[in-house]
C-alpha cells in the first residue's frame, strides 16, 4: 500500500525535525532514513528536501555547518536547535490532535483507537 502525497504534504518539516532530533545529519543520509523508516514507500525529491532545509534554517528551527573532509567529500550537516525542538513538540501535539479527530470522522465517533 502506497502512502499518498496529500497525506504527507505539510509534514515534511516535522519529519525532518524528528529525524534531526536523534542527531546531526546531512541530506543524503536523511533521505535514506526516510526511505528506510517508511519501508521504501516514501522518499523526498532532492529539491523538496533542500527547500525544506532552507525554510527550517530561515525560521531558526535548524542550523547547518560544513563537516570535515576526512572521510571524503565535505558534507553540509544540519542540526536541530532549541527552537526546532519546541516546534517539533508543537507539531507532534498538532498531529496527535488531528489524528484523533480524523479517526473519529473516518472510523466513527464512538471508535476507540
Amino acid at each position: 500500500m502506497s502512502i499518498t502525497s496529500d497525506l504527507l504534504r505539510g509534514n515534511t518539516d516535522t519529519v525532518l525535525l524528528a529525524l534531526l532530533e536523534s542527531g546531526d545529519s546531512y541530506g543524503y543520509e536523511i533521505n535514506k532514513s526516510i526511505k528506510e523508516y517508511s519501508g521504501g514507500e516514501f522518499t523526498l525529491k532532492e529539491a523538496t528536501l533542500y527547500c525544506a532545509f532552507k525554510r527550517l534554517e530561515e525560521s531558526g528551527d535548524i542550523e547547518s555547518y560544513w563537516g570535515s573532509e576526512a572521510g571524503g567529500a565535505r558534507r553540509h550537516y544540519y542540526r536541530i536547535t532549541d527552537r526546532g525542538k519546541n516546534t517539533l513538540e508543537r507539531s507532534r501535539n498538532d498531529w496527535s490532535n488531528a489524528r484523533r479527530i480524523l479517526d473519529r470522522l473516518i472510523f466513527g465517533k464512538d471508535e476507540q483507537i
